[in-house]
C-alpha cells in the first residue's frame, strides 16, 4: 500500500501527500529529522528570513478548548473540554539563513527521498527587499531544498510590506512571486493569507508571477478571549495583546471554503490544504475538492511536537480509503482529487421548493416568516 500513497506534485515525488506546515513543529534539524523518523512525506521549515527576529515575552502558542455542555470555549484547561483551536503570535524563525543552511543540508543527506520545502519571507517596497527574495532563494535551493514556499501570510508582522501585506495585494502578489521565479531552479509556492476579501484574485497574482502552486491558507486573524474573572486576556504580555492566528478544528470549514474558490477559479493548477487536519477525514474533503497536498500544524504540536501519531492515521486512512474504493479503480489520491469540486455552487443555483407558495426569496413582508394573522388581531 505504501507505493499507491505517492504523488507527484509541482514536479516533486512525496513518499505521502502529508507535510507538515511551516510553524513551530519545523523550527529546527531536530524536529524535521524526527518528523521524517516518523513517516511525513514533506516538511515546510520555519519561514527563514534576513532581518532579526525577536518574539514576545513568554507563551507563543496556546490552545482553545471548548466543553460539550455549555459550549465554553477558553485557553483553560479542564477536564472533559476539546480542542478547538490553536492561537499563536509567534513570528517567523529567529535562526539567521545561515544557520539554516547546513541544516537543510544535513537533512537532505540523512533524507533524500523525503521533501524539504523551504519557506522565506522578506518585503517588498524597494528593489532592494526583491533582491532579499532573491538571495534567500538561491541560497536554500544551493543547500538542497526541494521547493520554495513564499510567506505572503503571516498574520504577525507590522511592517506594511512583508507577510499578509503582501498577501492583501494582488500587486505585491505578483511582483514578488516574479522577483523569486526570476533566479528559482526549484518550484515554488506561495502560502496566502485568509484575511483577504477575495482570494481568488491573489491566487490569480501569484500565478501570473509564475507560481507553481499555491498554499491556502495560514492562520486567521484573531483574540485570545477576556477571563471573566480577572478582566484579562487569557494570553498577554504586561496584560497587552496583538491579533495573533487562529488555527485548528475551528477554521477547517472556513479554510475549505478558500480552497474550493480557487480550484473552481483554476483547476489545472495545483493546491496545497491547510487548516484543521488531524485525521483523514478532514485530509479527504481536500482532497476532494482539489488540493493535491495536505499541510498539518496544529494537531502535530498536541502530539509529541512533531505528530508521529497524526501520521500514522493519515497514511492508514489513505491506505483503507483506497482499499474499500478498489472496486472504482482507484490506486491514488489523483483518482478522486477534486471530485466534489463542482458541487460547490453560487446560493442561488440550490434547488428551491417547487408550487406557487415560493416567491423566488422576494417575499411581501420583510423576515423569515410571514405575519402572524392571529397575533395581528390580539
Amino acid at each position: 500500500m505504501a507505493a499507491r500513497r505517492a504523488v507527484t506534485f509541482t514536479g516533486i515525488r512525496f513518499e505521502n501527500p502529508f507535510l507538515l506546515s511551516s510553524a513551530p513543529p519545523t523550527e529546527s534539524e531536530n524536529n524535521i529529522l524526527r518528523a521524517f523518523e516518523a513517516g511525513w512525506g514533506g516538511v515546510v521549515v520555519k519561514t527563514i528570513g534576513l532581518h532579526p527576529v525577536v518574539n514576545v515575552v513568554g507563551a507563543k502558542t496556546k490552545f482553545f478548548r471548548t466543553t460539550p455542555d455549555d459550549n465554553h470555549v477558553s485557553m483553560k484547561k479542564r477536564a472533559g473540554a476539546a480542542l478547538h483551536g490553536s492561537w499563536n503570535w509567534e513570528l517567523i524563525s529567529d535562526k539567521p539563513l545561515d544557520w539554516w543552511v547546513p541544516r537543510i543540508r544535513r537533512i537532505k543527506a540523512a533524507f533524500p527521498t523525503r521533501v524539504v520545502i523551504a519557506s522565506i519571507m522578506a518585503g517588498s517596497g524597494t528593489d532592494k527587499e526583491l533582491k532579499a527574495w532573491q538571495t534567500l532563494t538561491r541560497a536554500v535551493q544551493d543547500a538542497g531544498a526541494d521547493g520554495i514556499e513564499c510567506n505572503f501570510s503571516c498574520p504577525h508582522m507590522d511592517r506594511k510590506d512583508m507577510g499578509s501585506n503582501i498577501g492583501k495585494d494582488e500587486g505585491l502578489c505578483s511582483v514578488v512571486t516574479e522577483a523569486v521565479k526570476e533566479v528559482s531552479r526549484i518550484p515554488v509556492w506561495t502560502k496566502l493569507t485568509p484575511a483577504t476579501q477575495d482570494i481568488v484574485v491573489e491566487a490569480a497574482a501569484c500565478f501570473r508571477g509564475g507560481a507553481d502552486a499555491m498554499v491556502s491558507s495560514n492562520t486567521f486573524p484573531s483574540l485570545p478571549l477576556i477571563d471573566p474573572e480577572s478582566l484579562e486576556f487569557e494570553i498577554n504580555v504586561d496584560g497587552f495583546v496583538s491579533t495573533g492566528g487562529m488555527g485548528g478544528p475551528a477554521i477547517l470549514p472556513m479554510s475549505l471554503a478558500n480552497m474550493v474558490r480557487m480550484t473552481q477559479a483554476f483547476p489545472d493548477r495545483s493546491f496545497s490544504g491547510i487548516g484543521g487536519v488531524s485525521d483523514f477525514s478532514q485530509a479527504l474533503s481536500y482532497f476532494l475538492l482539489g488540493a493535491g497536498t495536505v499541510q498539518v500544524c496544529t494537531a502535530a504540536m498536541l502530539d509529541a511536537a512533531v505528530g508521529p501519531n497524526v501520521i500514522r492515521r493519515l497514511n492508514a486512512g489513505l491506505d483503507a480509503f483506497l482499499e474499500r474504493n478498489a472496486d472504482k479503480g482507484w490506486t491514488s489520491v489523483e483518482d478522486f482529487r477534486g471530485l466534489r469540486r463542482d458541487r460547490v455552487k453560487l446560493q442561488s443555483q440550490i434547488r428551491r421548493p417547487d408550487g406557487d407558495g415560493y416567491a423566488g426569496g422576494y417575499e411581501p413582508v420583510e423576515g423569515y416568516a410571514a405575519p402572524d394573522e392571529v397575533a395581528l388581531k390580539a
